[in-house]
């Protein structure tokens, strides 16, 4: 099935659900400027950000995807450079750093990938992806006091999801629903239990309890977990470059984790006019 479909009907299923459980439990729905938030962060999260990383895969390889993905703790360093007041601590950049050096060796068969002309249009839509992802986690942290966070992140799905799946069907990018396979549909719903109920509540409860920098490098560890699964069920092979580059990955989370050690949410560096 085409891949915008599958987002959108990954989004939209999971918004009900999501919004479903809250008007059951009788929370309001947001009140006049309650909703711009709610708008931005639909666009920015799941149009732009999980629309396009999805599409942008079908263009490229796995590899060059994780790569690409890696990128976006590297655009909170970036953003924060032009409108944070406090600097990064050092040792939490050095980290960042290595994490993505780190995922780069994993992944260095595929580096290459780059210069694959046949490549472009899906490494665009990936870096436009994490740039997205990246505002929409600073303007998250600013935004998640202003308004239940968890109802928010359920209207953005089903918000996006409509959106998406209007796009989609106007534009002739689908394909019937009678005619999507059980497999398809058996992958969606592991992407709406994993990836969109239980992945971003923990997420965005992170970003409410940890600073940003240091929320941000579940990035670094999904490739590994990745190659973990591809071992464990798959019989992959652990490659030289892989062991080493698991190991640069996990010196870069430890030096973030250490830098933020007894760091509270409300004393890390604040990030202004996101």
């Amino acid at each position: 099935m085409p891949a915008l479909q599958l987002a959108a009907i990954r989004q939209l299923i999971a918004g009900v659900l999501y919004v479903g459980f809250f008007l059951y439990k009788g929370m309001p729905l947001p009140k006049g400027k309650e909703w711009i938030p709610v708008l931005v962060l639909s666009f920015l999260n799941f149009i732009m950000s999980n629309g396009l990383s999805t599409w942008g895969v079908k263009y490229i390889s796995a590899g060059l995807g994780s790569i690409m993905g890696a990128i976006f703790p590297l655009w909170l360093v970036i953003i924060g450079l032009f409108v944070s007041k406090e600097k990064i601590p050092q040792k939490a950049l050095i980290g960042l750093l290595l994490g993505f050096a780190g995922v780069c060796v994993i992944f260095y068969e595929h580096l290459q990938d780059f210069f694959i002309p046949d490549f472009r249009f899906g490494i665009i839509l990936s870096l436009i992806a994490t740039w997205t992802w990246a505002f929409a986690t600073l303007y998250t942290k600013k935004q998640a006091a202003r308004f239940n966070p968890y109802f928010s992140l359920g209207l953005q799905m089903l918000i996006s999801g409509i959106c998406l799946y209007t796009f989609t069907s106007l534009t002739g990018n689908t394909i019937p629903v009678t005619k999507i396979p059980w497999e398809s549909w058996a992958s969606i719903a592991y992407l709406i239990l994993f990836g969109s109920l239980i992945a971003f509540i923990c997420y965005l409860y992170a970003l409410q309890n940890l600073p940003t920098e240091q929320a941000s490098i579940y990035a670094y560890v999904n490739p590994m977990v990745a190659v973990l699964c591809g071992w464990l069920i798959f019989n992959e092979k652990v490659t030289i470059f892989i062991t080493v580059g698991g190991l640069v990955t996990l010196l870069g989370v430890y030096l973030v984790n250490k830098a933020f050690k007894g760091v509270p949410a409300s004393e890390q560096p604040e990030t202004e006019g996101i």
